[in-house]
């Protein structure tokens, strides 16, 4: 069906509404006042509605006029929305950018600076991936991702400190060990041990990281499933203290072990694409940088 109106008239009517007169709406719009005038009549008759009352020099929306227009608000709003889009498009912005985010990374230090970066940029959509060992890995040097965070240092990729991650071992509260003010690597090594699997694709390339002698292993795919074990009494499991701290379960302990209470990884930001990398993705980059810093400033 084709449409009897245009957005010209609908942004006409507005420029009226906001202005308060014709005449100021016209100078807003840098048009002669005659043709809003005209613009409006067309219109009214197009819709068989009064839109506009004018009482002395102030002219002010109608009721009809109002409803109509808080409609046509979104339209108008979407219609330059697609302008600045059709710009940022032109200047080489990417439509899509994706972040690769190893498991040990504290997620919010990727979503409270990603809710910044919407703020200007509503072009580009985001992949989020969650990565671990040698998957991390994959994602840079194949260039998988166009930012990524990482913890062990890849070669020939420079990378930005981002952070540091505490790993402490936790244990249910009904299981023996819990019992425990202070346990060694030996009660471990006795005790089933949950260990997040390596999600890289690559068999040669999967590595195993950390202390892993206990007489039986528990592989999952994420630290969800490993707190979900771990709170039924399965074994025990080094996870991200900011995990701990997020889930405040009840249903766990943190152990206090014996030259071995906790351990920090470091957590890098890197560039895949290096200078090949786009202006969305190279903003978002400066933006996950300075979160960086104000935090590790505090």
């Amino acid at each position: 069906m084709k449409l009897k109106t245009t957005l010209e008239q609908w942004q006409t009517l507005q420029a009226i509404e906001q202005a308060g007169s014709i005449q100021s709406a016209a100078i807003r719009l840098n048009k002669s006042h005659t043709t809003l005038i005209y613009s409006i009549k067309k219109l009214e008759s197009q819709l068989g509605l009064k839109l506009i009352e004018v009482k002395g020099r102030k002219a002010g929306l109608t009721e009809h006029g109002k409803t109509m227009l808080r409609r046509a608000q979104s339209m108008l709003d979407q219609a330059r929305e697609l302008e600045v889009i059709s710009k940022q498009l032109d200047s080489g912005v990417e439509s899509e950018i994706t972040v690769a985010i190893d498991h040990l990374c504290d997620q919010r230090w990727l979503y409270e600076p990603l809710s910044q970066f919407f703020l200007h940029n509503n072009t580009t959509s985001v992949q989020v991936v969650e990565t671990s060992l040698s998957k991390t890995t994959e994602m840079v040097t194949n260039e998988l991702a166009d930012i990524a965070i990482i913890n062990l240092p890849i070669t020939n990729y420079p990378a930005e400190a981002f952070g540091v991650t505490s790993m402490v071992p936790v244990i249910a509260t009904h299981h023996p060990l819990a019992s425990q003010s202070l346990v060694s690597l030996a009660d471990f090594s006795t005790t089933s041990q949950i260990v997040v699997r390596d999600l890289g694709e690559s068999k040669k390339e999967k590595r195993d990281v950390g202390w892993l002698r206990a007489r039986q292993r528990i592989t999952v795919d994420s630290f969800d499933h490993a707190f979900r074990a771990v709170e039924q009494g399965v074994g025990f499991c080094r996870v991200p203290e900011h995990l701990v701290e997020y889930r405040q379960s009840d249903k766990i302990k943190v152990l206090e072990l014996e030259h071995s209470n906790q351990y920090q990884v470091a957590l890098h930001l890197t560039l895949p694409k290096g200078a090949k990398s786009g202006a969305a993705t190279l903003d978002l980059y400066r933006i996950l940088l300075k979160s960086a810093s104000n935090r590790m400033a505090r």
